[in-house]
């Protein structure tokens, strides 16, 4: 049986919200699951992504197969570099609390990115609202100024 990792999509028209399940390959999208692993909202900005970290990587761990979007969602919550690591510790190339510290150490930075990149976000969309007056001021300067210059010309006598 090819199990899946993928979205499984609810609510209404134009409002998509996802569960993120672990389903059998050939089950219809929105159909049986074998076990719910996370949430995945693309109307919040940022997108709100809630995952268990640990039962998705049994999951991959037991040979599940995740669709694109369900990928990069892993990858995004570090689930992929957990299991990359993890496949090292196996291997014998470092020991298990080396890999606890090079994941924390990668959260960590990835955490302090993504505050960054929010904050960001929000100064940029500040500056916006601040320069939409601006615009707004110099298109009313503009008309005016045509509309004088329209005025100017009919109080102006028409030689023939």
């Amino acid at each position: 049986m090819a199990v899946k990792m993928r979205l499984q999509r609810h609510g209404s028209k134009k409002r998509p919200f996802y569960f993120i399940v672990v389903a059998d390959a050939r089950a219809p999208r929105d159909g049986k699951f074998i076990q719910k692993i996370g949430t995945y909202n693309p109307l919040t900005v940022p997108a709100s992504i809630q995952l268990d970290r640990q039962k998705a990587l049994e999951w991959l761990n037991k040979g599940a197969q995740p669709t694109d979007t369900v990928r990069r969602i892993l990858s995004f919550k570090g689930v992929l570099y957990l299991k990359h690591l993890l496949r090292g510790v196996k291997l014998g190339l470092f020991d298990d609390a080396t890999a606890m510290t090079k994941f924390q150490e990668w959260h960590n930075s990835h955490e302090a990115n993504i505050t960054r990149r929010n904050s960001d976000h929000k100064s940029q969309q500040s500056a916006k609202k601040a320069y939409v007056p601006v615009v707004k001021k110099v298109e009313e300067k503009q008309e005016a100024a045509a509309e004088s210059a329209e005025s100017t010309e009919a109080s102006a006598p028409a030689e023939a």
